[in-house]
């Protein structure tokens, strides 16, 4: 199997830099352990968790200068996590959870590069019923709802791991699955809106999605 390749980015946010260490493409490929197999991560869809996507760029930008005063925020999907890097160099209260073997490898090294506090981890699927991540008052994704049958799944999940007061922020680039996801968390009783990201010169391509809010 070929050596991993990896690529070096900066990401400059109004008050600071974060830099970041990724997959060098969508064509790296690493399961020499076969843990993804093992999890039913398809050699496809493997390195997905390992480039920053516009949605995370955006996500990110927007918790560059969010609120974050007394907030337990959880970032769930996290991938690469971009936007907990960027809560973390702003010493939030921030946990950040992904599916992926690899993601909480990358994340480690992330933090280590930008000379911050490691950022706790936790590898859990979305249907995991014993995970000790607790309850939040803010989480956030992005690029979640990448297919229908894991709308039931991710919903359970934050209803979970949110307190009876709590906020909820998905940026989402258009799949299709956002409305059978809103009308679920309505179910759930959060309130829902939906907005169009402002702001996103830093993209190369105009963003076609939304930005889902839910809150209770």
């Amino acid at each position: 199997m070929p050596a991993i390749r990896f690529r070096y980015q900066t990401f400059e946010f109004p008050d600071s830099d974060i830099h970041v260490r990724t997959l060098r493409d969508t064509q790296q490929y690493y399961d020499t352990d076969n843990m993804a197999e093992k999890l039913g991560i398809s050699s496809a869809s493997w390195p997905m968790f390992g480039v920053i996507w516009d949605s995370s760029k955006i996500l990110a930008h927007l918790m560059s200068d969010f609120d974050i005063a007394g907030k337990r925020i959880l970032e769930v999907g996290c991938g690469i996590g971009l936007a907990s890097l960027v809560l973390n160099h702003r010493s939030a209260d921030i946990t950040a959870t992904d599916y992926h073997p690899e993601a909480e490898r990358f994340m480690n090294e992330n933090v280590r590069i930008n000379n911050d506090q490691l950022i706790p981890f936790t590898r859990a699927g979305w249907g995991d019923l014993d995970d000790t991540l607790g309850e939040f008052d803010l989480i956030i994704g992005s690029d979640l709802l990448y297919e229908r049958d894991h709308v039931e799944l991710l919903a359970g999940f934050i209803d979970r791991h949110t307190s009876k007061s709590s906020e909820v922020i998905i940026v989402d680039p258009g799949r299709g699955n956002h409305s059978t996801f809103s009308k679920k968390m309505v179910s759930l009783n959060f309130s829902h809106t939906q907005s169009k990201p402002i702001h996103t010169d830093y993209l190369s391509l105009p963003f076609k999605g939304q930005l889902l809010y839910y809150r209770r």
